[in-house]
């Protein structure tokens, strides 16, 4: 598996696909189809049908973020990438692209355009202050 890791392309997720991987990361384990559309129309409060969702784990498994096996008539996905590791990827993505390479630029934009509370400025801090 950590082969198939280092040949992830870096093409990012959709929204959709996004939605399609949580499932499969809180699961903690491979899913169906049937299971995967199923959950996220439950805890999304979708409509998807197997289509839909097949349509997704086709894209994320060209991507390079799932890998798909046969369990008897149907498959199982597994993920290949971690949501840690994709949560930081986006982070880094997301510093360069908004930041322009610079966290501090990212968060005075993001307290900008949502009001901290004195609670979520203090907990940065000491953050911060731990990186010492």
């Amino acid at each position: 598996m950590e082969q198939n890791r280092q040949n992830i392309t870096q093409e990012a997720l959709t929204e959709c696909e996004v939605l399609v991987m949580k499932v499969i990361w809180e699961s903690g384990e491979a899913m169906s189809i049937q299971e995967i559309t199923a959950r996220i129309n439950l805890k999304y409060n979708k409509d998807w049908k197997l289509q839909t969702v097949s349509t997704f784990l086709s894209r994320a498994v060209k991507k390079g973020y799932l890998e798909m096996k046969r369990r008897g008539r149907s498959f199982d996905y597994y993920p290949l990438v971690t949501e840690e590791e994709y949560g930081k990827r986006e982070i880094v993505e997301c510093v360069d692209n908004w930041g322009n390479g610079r966290l501090g630029n990212l968060i005075a934009s993001f307290a900008e355009a949502r009001k901290l509370s004195e609670e979520e400025k203090a907990h940065i801090r000491r953050m911060l202050d731990g990186m010492d």
